[in-house]
């Protein structure tokens, strides 16, 4: 199954910011698939590690087991980076107005150190996270 769709990536100095398309045939949250959480931490150990901003304090597992699908992909593609080298200080931002940039669109931001490891890990992670929303494999 296809997965998010990224529409447009900008680049600036330090982050990256992509458009993101959930196509109708996945689900928004991660809570519509059972067990996604432990897939994605089976396939991505190095996710445990991660924090978010978004206050939630039942910390990243929790989080993973019910959450948008593009904020999986900011999580996936930060653990992709760091896999490939990149620093685990990065950080990311999932956000979205469907009013402006209509439904199932999300904007994901991610700080980087090499913008060909970002892109390459924003396009791998939304491949990883279209199988796991449509309960395949991880990897």
């Amino acid at each position: 199954m296809p997965g998010p769709l990224i529409e447009r990536v900008t680049v600036g100095e330090r982050t990256l910011e992509a458009l993101v398309r959930i196509p109708p045939g996945l689900p928004l949250r991660t809570s519509a698939v059972p067990g996604l959480a432990e897939e994605v931490l089976a396939a991505l150990p190095g996710i445990r590690r991660h924090r978010c901003r978004c206050g939630s304090a039942h910390g990243i597992v929790a989080e993973l087991a019910d959450t948008e699908a593009a904020h999986l992909l900011e999580h996936v593609a930060l653990e992709l980076m760091a896999e490939a080298g990149s620093p685990r200080t990065l950080a990311g931002e999932t956000r979205w107005d469907f009013a402006a940039d209509g439904p199932r669109t999300f904007r994901v931001t991610l700080e980087y150190v090499d913008d060909l490891v970002a892109l390459s890990a924003l396009r791998e992670g939304a491949a990883l996270v279209g199988r796991l929303l449509g309960g395949g494999p991880a990897r």
